[in-house]
């Protein structure tokens, strides 16, 4: 039987909106098994942390996990997909009720939200930060939504 799958997601915008990324990094057994970072173009922090939570969504689908937990440092992305807040804003409704369709086709899903200091969301704050400095100094930065 598979150990079960902790995937860590992460988004930031610089400004808000301003450029943004998201990185996903997953971990079996503590050790990491994927990294992934994305440029996601002009939008606002929930939006990237969104962005991330559910690139990690379809990555567990993908690998067909019947385990998984999803960490994030967002008190606000992990209390909504918990049904401890509402989903008030019109550009996340539609983000929120995707990562829900995809956690319903994995048997056992848990969403935590833990500090900003966690080893492995630092991890993938740098790797989001890498992406955007990688387009900040390209020049490549659009207003892609």
């Amino acid at each position: 039987m598979a150990m079960p799958l902790t995937i860590y997601s992460d988004g930031g915008a610089r400004g808000n909106p301003g450029p943004s990324a998201f990185a996903v990094v997953v971990c079996r057994n503590g050790k990491i098994i994927h990294r992934h970072s994305e440029f996601i173009g002009i939008n606002t922090n929930n939006v990237a942390e969104y962005r991330g939570l559910i690139y990690a969504a379809g990555y567990a689908v993908d690998s067909k996990e019947n385990e998984v937990e999803f960490v994030m440092d967002s008190e606000l992305v992990i209390k909504q997909m918990n049904g401890k807040y509402k989903v008030r804003s019109k550009n996340l409704i539609q983000m929120h009720n995707d990562v829900r369709a995809m956690a319903s086709a994995i048997p056992s899903v848990k969403f935590t939200h833990v500090r900003r200091s966690d080893p492995m969301i630092a991890t993938a704050d740098a790797l989001l930060n890498d992406r955007m400095d990688e387009h900040a100094h390209s020049g490549t930065i659009s207003s892609e939504k």
